[in-house]
This record gives structure tokens, sequence and C-alpha cells, in this order.
């Protein structure tokens, strides 16, 4: 049982035991820790530290392992964070890009509501943007005010402790909200279930000057507000948000996909679906966020090509015509759907390295590896398909 002042009955106190010398001490022992000795380490550990810290320290090294692929080592070895923190944070990448929009569009001062462990505060606070950083969990609001001193913004951030839908937004040039898409069963799928919900923010964005609203990229398109532009976001190919921008100025785009790196941006030029006809030399493959944008269209339109079926999302033409919006691979074979078929070409090619894609198709990719068991030197890419309705194979490479 623990004592009334015990940290370890309070995770605000236990998360400050680690902000003292003692405990930076054991988190600078832990930086480059192996997860595999982590029993031994803590037993070690344990014979000079208090058992809480020690735990705490190992919790929150663990932690900045995982957040690296986010952060980056650098910046993650210096954070903080929560578990939900870490799953729940914007990619550093994605978050700067979008700091880097509020800049240009000439916000010098933002609230950031439900900032969590504040990796957007940062980013904004990177462009030269003071932040207002709200969230309503002590322990939260704990680790973004550590992160802010931590990197140095201390001085650009205000954490305050606060019911977001209690905080007065006036005299902000702009809002931005992230609201939490993540229940105790898992992903939240109906945005008037993210907390708070989506019609709340919204409402909050249209009495700010500018604001953005971070949503889940499947939102519906139905769902996007009319006086919104609606924005996804793409990070190394992965599909990473999607963005409800309020306030823009005349001109802007009402959809758009973006590409990062880059940033590379397709905007919507209200093309109609392109038509579908025969499987061509060359297939593009468009990149995730320019089909949850719903611009395949104009993606047909850069390459001059068609759909190959109505429903799928896979452009052909006969001509190559590179686009950073979608990835060319040249086609040597189309086939209707057989395994045997696919397993004697691949054998008859010496095809060991089988990349294996899918669009309309319910067989599993690492099902049909198993199956045509592909062995030798040469490598092949198969994309699992309809064409004209009917299920086929695809057989190619990629375009260098």
């Amino acid at each position: 049982m623990h004592a009334p002042n015990d940290p370890g009955s309070d995770p605000v106190a236990a998360f400050r035991a680690l902000l003292t010398d003692e405990g930076q001490a054991l988190l600078a022992e832990l930086r480059d820790h192996d997860p595999g000795r982590e029993l031994a380490v803590a037993t070690r550990l344990r014979r000079d530290h208090p058992a809480a810290l020690v735990s705490a320290a190992i919790a929150q090294a663990r932690l900045r392992q995982r957040a690296a692929a986010k952060f980056g080592p650098e910046d993650a070895g210096r954070m903080y964070f929560t578990p939900d923190g870490v799953e729940q944070a914007t990619r550093a990448s994605v978050a700067a890009y979008r700091a880097r929009r509020f800049a240009a569009l000439g916000v010098r001062r933002l609230a950031d509501l439900c900032c969590g462990t504040g990796g957007d505060a940062i980013a904004l606070a990177r462009a030269g943007i003071d932040v207002l950083a709200v969230d309503r969990s002590p322990l939260t609001c704990a680790v973004a005010r550590a992160n802010a001193e931590a990197l140095g913004l201390a001085d650009r951030i205000e954490v305050r402790c606060a019911d977001v839908a209690e905080v007065d937004t006036a005299g902000f040039d702009a809002v931005f909200a992230d609201p939490a898409r993540r229940g105790g069963r898992g992903r939240i799928f109906d945005p008037e279930a993210y907390s708070p919900p989506l019609s709340w923010a919204v409402g909050a964005a249209r009495r700010a000057p500018c604001a953005a609203l971070k949503v889940a990229p499947g939102i519906p398109h139905e769902a996007v507000p009319g006086d919104a532009a609606a924005e996804w976001i793409s990070d190394g190919g992965d599909v990473k948000e999607a963005v409800l921008w309020f306030g823009l100025p005349p001109g802007e785009p009402g959809v758009r996909a973006t590409l990062l790196p880059g940033p590379r941006t397709l905007a919507s030029a209200g093309l109609p679906d392109p038509p579908a006809g025969p499987v061509g030399r060359y297939l593009y493959e468009p990149d995730g966020a320019v089909v949850r944008a719903h611009l395949v269209a104009e993606v047909a339109d850069q390459v001059g090509g068609r759909l190959i079926d109505p429903t799928i999302a896979y452009v052909t033409s006969d001509e190559p015509r590179p686009t950073p919006y979608a990835s060319a691979y040249e086609i040597t074979d189309v086939l209707p759907f057989n395994v045997k078929r696919l397993k004697a070409l691949l054998r008859e090619r010496g095809v060991g390295a089988l990349t294996v894609k899918k669009r309309g198709s319910a067989v599993a990719p690492e099902e049909l590896r198993r199956k045509v068991k592909p062995s030798g030197p040469n490598a092949a890419t198969v994309f699992l398909t309809r064409v004209a309705g009917a299920p086929s194979m695809l057989v190619g490479r990629p375009v260098r």
C-alpha cells in the first residue's frame, strides 16, 4: 500500500522524480540500454536507487526508443513521453510541415488544443510561433512542459492544464486541434466520438481567424465541412493523417494531397473519373494520400493514362511519364488469377525476391507467397487486382 506522499501513488510525482538529478543520471545511464537485458539492468540499478524510480526510468527509456521513429533519435533521446503520447503523437516531419504552413499564413500566436506531450507545439515553436498548449491531463501537461524545457523552447510554449472547451482563444492568430481518436477499445472511427467531438473542434476552428484540425485519414469526404479545405498527408509513402483547414486565403484548393519529404502537393482540379481500358505497358500506383484525397483522376491526367478497372485505383498507360504522385511499374505479363500459372512463370524466370501488392483482391500477399514459393536470383512485383471486373495478376518491375 502506498503512503500518502509516495510518488508511486501519483503519476505526476513519479514523472517529476525523473527530472531530479538522480532521475536524470538514471536516464543517462539507460540511454542505449538493451531491452533484452532489462531485468538484469533493473536488478543492478535497484541496489543504489529506489525501485519505483528505476522502473519509471526504464519505462521512459523504452518509450524514448519507440519515439525515435517519429521524432528522430536526437530529439527523442532528450524528450519525455507517455505510452499514449508516443502512440498518438504527430510524426515530427508532418508537424514541421504543418508548422511551416501556419508560419507562411502569418500566424504568430496559436492555441494548440489537445496538445498531448507537445510534439506539434515543439514544431510550431521552432517555426517561430508562440504557442499556448492545452491538455486536460495533469501528467500529459507535465510531460509537455518538460519537453519544452528540454528542447530550449520554454520561452515560446506555455502549457496550461485545462478543459479545451473552457479556453478563450480570442486574441490568437490561429487554433490547432488534435482530438483524441483512441479510446479504451482502440481506434475511434466516428468523428463525433472523438474527444472532444469533431463538431466541437469545427466550432472552435470557425471562431478563429485561421485553424487546422487533425483528423483520421479515413474520414469520409462527406464528413468534411463545406467551409473547410481538406488535406491528406503521407510521409515516405505512408498515409499519416488528414487536416481540415479553415480561414485559408481565397484561391486555395479545397482538396489536396501532400507527400513528404518534399513537400509535393497535388491539388484537386475537379476532374471527372478517368475512363477504364486495357492494361498498357506501364502501371502507376498512386500514393495513398492521393487515393484518400480522391485525386486519382489528376494522376491519370498527368500520365495520359486510364484506369484498369472503374473501381480500382491503378492507372495504366502505354508510354512512361514519371510523376512524383505515383510509383511506376513496367508490366511484363497480364494474367487471369491462377496461382499455378503464376508459380510456373516465376519459376521459369528465376524470381526469388517477390513483392506482392493488392487492390481489389481478397487474397493475402503472404498467402500467395507461401503458395508460389519464389526461388531464384531475380526480382518481380505481382499485383493482385481486377481488370475490367475480372480477378487478375499483373507481373512487372519498378521503373527506376
